[in-house]
């Protein structure tokens, strides 16, 4: 008597094809998920940089003007035209107790959604200069 092997057979049963397609839809999920963060941070560090620019701006404005226009005022803001109102500034000024040194804090912010972002620096300049005379003898 013959002994007979019993038949393999060929392909996927049905349990392993869904398993398989559902690693690989998590596996596409992950990278998809992966990908958008990555372009959200990319975008919202874009924003960052520029309202960096915006600052520096503000700041060489100040220095150009002088500090004297901005001390009368006491605080002043406004909006960057050039974005359409989607950012806007704000300078502060306060003296320091140090001679005719002031704080001058400016903030640009902006709104990317619905989510409110701003951006802070300060830093101390120097108001009217107090010059001394003196009178050389000799």
């Amino acid at each position: 008597m013959k002994r007979q092997m019993p038949k393999t057979r060929a392909g996927f049963t049905l349990v392993e094809t869904v398993l398989g397609a559902a690693i690989l839809a998590f596996a596409v999920i992950m990278l998809v998920a992966g990908t958008t963060r990555a372009l959200a941070g990319a975008r919202l560090n874009r924003q960052r940089e520029l309202a960096a620019a915006l600052l520096d701006r503000q700041l060489a404005m100040i220095d150009y003007i002088g500090i004297e226009e901005f001390i009368e005022l006491g605080q002043m803001e406004g909006e960057f035209d050039e974005f359409d109102g989607r950012y806007g500034w704000q300078v502060v000024t306060e003296p320091q107790v140090i001679g005719t040194l002031y704080k001058v804090s400016i903030t640009v912010a902006w709104v990317d959604g619905d989510r409110p972002y701003s951006l802070t620096v300060d830093t101390m300049l120097n108001g009217r200069l107090t010059v001394l005379e003196t009178e050389n003898t000799l």
